[in-house]
């Protein structure tokens, strides 16, 4: 397993395990079930309603703590200081872990203007060692340079959404400036990417499978990257990137499939649900 060191120091597994729709009942299972075939980073958060039953999983899977990286995720309702901090308890009891590995605010909401004041609260749970590393998730640049701009400490990781046919290039470009991770999430275009002529070309010559290229390409563009499968089947396989190379020439050929098709939310329009 491949990893990147974080702007702090701290080293993050290069793929990770991401339970975004894994039902409750589900996330212990899955888990365990990823932890066994070779993850060590597993990315939930509090918006997906599963912490509790992926804090079961790590204690199941029998491996130390310190082998596991945690992510979990602010939800939007509770944003700002003071609720920042109690979600933050509540996402750690219901993880039942001591410390989490990172945490991210995981949107936004530009309409309620908090993210500053919600990073100093997350600023302070780095402080005090509460958390290892923390970042954002779904931030414009226009957002992430306010935030900059009153910050102490500079976020670790930036997720976004990135696949082939929604890249997000120069949002990339602008938060690699500034010495910030990017992770990827929906990194197989929830599955839709993996049809493309271009990628099932160059996993029939590689003999590997179309999810393979993709995520490969992902790892050679220095990303970090979060697969999502709810088959126990294709954990491993996923995994499995070591055994072939994309050239120059595959990866600018996947990069021409950029067609701006997001699958995820507009943070534009998205706010706390009702």
């Amino acid at each position: 397993m491949t990893s990147i060191t974080l702007n702090n120091g701290v080293s993050i597994p290069q793929i990770g395990y991401g339970v975004f729709q894994i039902p409750p009942d589900d996330a212990q299972r899955m888990t365990v079930a990823a932890l066994a075939a070779g993850y060590r980073h597993i990315d939930t958060a509090a918006g997906y309603q599963n912490e509790e039953g992926v804090g079961r999983g790590v204690r199941d899977s029998g491996l130390p703590r310190e082998d596991v990286f945690v992510t979990t995720k602010l939800w939007n309702a509770d944003q700002g200081y003071d609720n920042a901090l109690r979600a933050f308890e509540a996402s750690r009891s219901r993880l039942a872990l001591d410390y989490i590995d990172l945490y991210l605010i995981h949107f936004p909401v530009p309409q309620r203007r908090l993210y500053a004041e919600t990073w100093r609260a997350l600023e302070k749970l780095y402080a005090d060692g509460m958390v290892r590393a923390i970042g954002v998730s779904n931030f414009k640049f226009p957002y992430l340079d306010r935030l900059l701009a009153t910050a102490d400490v500079v976020p670790a990781v930036h997720q976004i959404e990135v696949h082939p046919t929604y890249q997000q290039a120069e949002l990339e470009a602008l938060t690699r400036s500034h010495g910030i991770e990017i992770e990827a999430y929906s990194p197989l275009g929830r599955g839709a990417d993996l049809e493309s002529e271009t990628i099932t070309d160059i996993a029939t010559r590689l003999d590997v499978t179309a999810a393979q290229v993709i995520i490969k390409w992902h790892l050679q563009r220095g990303r970090i990257v979060l697969p999502k499968s709810a088959s126990v089947a294709r954990l491993a396989v996923n995994l499995d990137t070591d055994g072939f190379e994309l050239t120059e020439a595959d990866l600018t050929a996947i990069e021409t499939l950029e067609q701006g098709l997001r699958t995820g939310e507009d943070i534009e329009t998205f706010d706390v649900p009702a």
